[in-house]
């Protein structure tokens, strides 16, 4: 009934094993990782198509730890799984940063990456074995994903390297580094340490590069088994003319308008060239696909210019050179009433801080799968529309 492809290799004194063909058989491809006694199941799923009007790769990835998975239930009066916690969140994004550079520029069609913890050992972070599940679906998947990448995390403790240390190793270590890579070379790093040599860093990030490179030649073997043929991505067309149009049509325009110190006025003059571009798209009678190469090609003109300016001129966005900085003013004190508060300003950028102190009784209770913990700093960060002069949701 099931076609089950497995590979098997030993890591930091426990077994990795990597299997397909048993569960979500519908996806475009799934693999259950298993790491000691914790088990990560991971789902790939790809559009066949590009939506109408996309110009950009709609990657989504969603961590999600199941309370099940540690033989727990949710708290809270619902007793059932919510939405996705800081944690999923930041375990998400920690997939999702080294693998959406490997997939081709101009590859727009949707892809979801599921990553869901069934089984908790409790021993070590299940975050890393989601990486690596996620890294093998993609790869078994048939996407045009450039990878695989391996991931490893490493502690420091006594002047040793600790491959993915336990919860105590990592609390007791001088260090908690991540690190993602191809066999080739280093793709992510993540890190929080005490103060380390740029040696022991160094020596770090190349440990985990080298376990990780074990990661990746058995994802490898899994691929030779277990792997869909490949998409047929169609190869755009040689768009050399239409970016010589493009410089032609717009390139003063930009360069005038990234010589603009205010920033509306900045705005302003971009969206003037930008539009002026659509036009002549649409008098061409461009199809959409050539029109959404046309945008792409825009902001690339607009970073090449940029980039020319810094390297000829010597002159940032802005008209400042590359060891001018902005005025930086900063006010303490300024709202009455907050235990503390400031405003800094630099340029046209600003950010009111506020601190408010509380007691022990204030602190956040953290419910996760390693239990209850509680954290007494809480840092709070908003991004209001309003900052950049645009509508939208707050």
């Amino acid at each position: 009934m099931f076609d089950v492809k497995k590979v098997s290799i030993e890591l930091a004194g426990k077994t990795l094993t990597l299997e397909t063909g048993r569960i979500a058989r519908q996806a475009d491809a799934a693999v259950l990782a298993t790491y000691g006694e914790t088990v990560v199941l991971c789902a790939v799923t790809a559009a066949k198509s590009v939506k109408d009007g996309q110009d950009f790769f709609p990657l989504t990835v969603h961590y999600q730890e199941k309370y099940s998975a540690a033989g727990r239930i949710p708290g809270g009066f619902f007793k059932r799984e919510r939405g996705a916690t800081e944690k999923e969140t930041l375990v998400s994004r920690l997939i999702d940063r080294p693998v959406r550079p490997l997939f081709p520029e101009g590859f727009y069609n949707e892809i979801n990456v599921i990553a869901q913890v069934l089984s908790f050992d409790g021993e070590s972070e299940p975050d890393i074995v989601a990486m690596i599940a996620a890294s093998a679906a993609l790869t078994l998947s048939g996407v045009p994903f450039l990878g695989p990448i391996g991931a490893a995390r490493v502690g420091y403790k006594d002047g040793e390297y600790l491959l993915n240390p336990s919860l105590e190793e990592a609390k007791a270590g001088e260090l908690d580094l991540v690190v993602a890579a191809t066999h080739d070379a280093v793709m992510m790093v993540e890190s929080e340490a005490k103060e380390l040599s740029e040696d022991v860093m160094l020596g770090a990030v190349l440990f985990a590069h080298d376990a990780s490179k074990k990661v990746v030649n058995a994802i490898i073997d899994l691929a030779e088994q277990a792997a869909k043929d490949p998409w047929d991505i169609a190869q755009g067309d040689d768009l050399d003319d239409l970016k010589k149009k493009l410089k032609k049509l717009i390139g003063k325009d930009i360069a005038a308008a990234y010589k603009l110190t205010d920033k509306s006025a900045r705005s302003n003059a971009l969206n003037e060239a930008r539009a002026k571009a659509k036009a002549q798209f649409a008098a061409d009678g461009l199809d959409a696909q050539t029109v959404m190469a046309g945008i792409k090609l825009t902001k690339k003109l607009e970073a090449e210019i940029v980039r020319t300016a810094i390297l000829k001129e010597g002159k940032r966005i802005d008209g400042r050179t590359t060891t001018q900085i902005r005025p930086i003013e900063a006010m303490v004190g300024f709202l009455p009433r907050t235990h503390g508060s400031a405003l800094f300003t630099r340029g046209e950028t600003q950010a009111i801080c506020t601190t408010t102190l509380g007691t022990k009784d204030a602190e956040q209770m953290i419910d996760g799968l390693t239990g209850l913990h509680y954290e007494n700093f809480m840092l709070h960060y908003n991004f209001p529309p309003y900052s950049v002069g645009e509508v939208g949701r707050f």
